[in-house]
């Protein structure tokens, strides 16, 4: 006698929620680019502020995941994250609405903090939705290509308002969207409770939250002050979490060399994704003579082929596991890096496969930095892939930029080498991903865990 399983609440309304809710965070960081131009004019702004402008979303996002991921542990992710979702909202409308600098980055800024509440919460939600591991690791598959999807769509919403209206109402589709989820969280989200009560390691959220913000700042601004005092703020860190009792950051969560990997994989695809988009929007606008509308359009076939990637992550994880996935994506985003650093009639090629590549990178990459991660640890763990995921921008700019501008000759042979060397750091990761140990059930192909497992209605 067969007993049917207790009804549950269906699970792919909230994934959906979830998913569109990083998709708008992530393009918080990229939805000012193209419209960069006319926020200076209409503000009357230098440079420099305008740097800032563009950065500081990324500074606080980047600065505070860890935090954010660690509160919603200790108080509950469903709460965390809708708090984070409504600081969001907020302060979008305070972007969207500010008549000068100091308004505007005081928004910006805390667009981030609200993210980082967030982001890392709505992953942790993931081990909630989907208890079963098999179904968590494949969600988590498709999770990991949203990133990309939503530095694309990012790009496209700043153009397409720069050509046809203000970039003010760029921030009001983040808005829309988060008072559309804060609505409907209660409803598709199942309530959680703290896992465990603790008390948060403060001096450790203070330094590392100070390190990685401004390393951040220095690594975009390419001065070797931030650069030292970040890297000496994150040392203490380090030494600080190794003596605390109940640590931010337990030193053990990155003993395994899988996660290390792991990791090293997301900070490599997104710094190759943020330069190419970087590298192209100058290329398309200075070279070929577009629009900033005509730019955009011109990443929509790099969004569709991210898309489809992610809507078949979850596939490809069962079929192949996290290492063919994770290998294939180094080495075909590679191939794709190799092609839009050409620079010719290769381009076309190039803006198809490298999103392919990255597409699967993040995938794999991402259930790999999250396999057995015990749940006490599901909210960090969402904190630091998404530190990861925003490292990378900082860093593959700050290196890739200074390479190309370090070359002789014109503006497209620096950006061409620049790009082959992260050919070179992609290609060179991939046996490294290759060689991994197996440890997790949750990287082993569902056929061969299961060779008769069959589809049940």
């Amino acid at each position: 006698m067969t007993v049917s399983p207790a009804p549950t609440r269906p699970t792919a309304p909230g994934f959906a929620l979830l998913g569109t809710v990083q998709i708008v965070l992530i393009s918080g960081i990229t939805v000012v680019s193209v419209a960069l131009p006319a926020i200076q004019d209409e503000l009357r702004i230098g440079g420099g502020d305008l740097a800032l402008v563009s950065t500081a979303y990324g500074l606080a996002f980047s600065g505070l995941l860890l935090l954010g991921g660690r509160l919603a542990d200790l108080y509950g992710r469903r709460r965390v994250f809708m708090l984070g979702l409504g600081l969001f909202g907020i302060s979008s409308a305070a972007a969207a609405l500010a008549p000068g600098l100091t308004p505007l980055l005081a928004a910006r800024f805390a667009q981030g903090v609200g993210a980082a509440l967030a982001a890392p919460s709505a992953m942790a939600l993931l081990s909630v939705l989907f208890p079963d591991p098999h179904r968590r690791a494949r969600a988590t598959a498709v999770w990991g290509g949203l990133a990309g999807i939503g530095a694309t769509g990012g790009m496209l919403l700043s153009g397409v308002f720069a050509e046809w209206a203000s970039w003010r109402w760029a921030f009001g589709v983040p808005v829309i969207a988060t008072a559309v989820a804060i609505v409907a969280a209660p409803r598709l989200l199942p309530a959680d409770r703290p896992v465990r009560r603790a008390r948060v390691d403060i001096l450790g959220a203070t330094l590392v939250t100070a390190g990685l913000s401004t390393l951040s700042y220095g690594l975009v601004e390419s001065s070797s002050g931030p650069l030292v005092g970040g890297a000496a703020l994150l040392l203490a860190f380090i030494v600080v979490e190794s003596r605390m009792a109940a640590p931010l950051v337990p030193p053990a969560f990155f003993a395994a060399p899988r996660r290390a990997v792991a990791l090293a994989a997301i900070v490599l695809g997104s710094a190759g994704m943020a330069t190419s988009f970087f590298f192209l929007s100058i290329h398309l606008q200075r070279v070929r003579g577009l629009s900033p509308l005509l730019t955009s359009a011109a990443f929509l076939p790099y969004g569709a082929v991210l898309i489809g990637t992610g809507a078949a992550a979850g596939w490809l994880l069962g079929r192949f596991g996290v290492r063919i996935v994770l290998t294939t994506g180094l080495v075909t985003a590679s191939a794709g890096l190799a092609l839009v650093g050409r620079f010719d009639g290769a381009l076309v090629a190039g803006v198809l496969v490298l999103p392919l590549g990255i597409g699967l990178t993040f995938a794999g990459a991402t259930v790999a930095a999250v396999a057995d991660v015990p749940d006490e640890q599901a909210g960090l763990a969402g904190g630091v892939v998404n530190t990861a995921m925003e490292i990378g921008p900082s860093l593959g700019l700050a290196v890739l930029v200074s390479l190309a501008t370090s070359q002789a000759g014109d503006m497209t042979s620096g950006h061409g080498f620049a790009l082959g060397v992260a050919a070179v750091a992609s290609i060179l990761m991939a046996p490294i991903a290759a060689l991994l140990p197996r440890t997790s059930r949750q990287e082993t192909p569902l056929d061969k865990r299961h060779p008769t497992r069959r589809r049940t209605s």
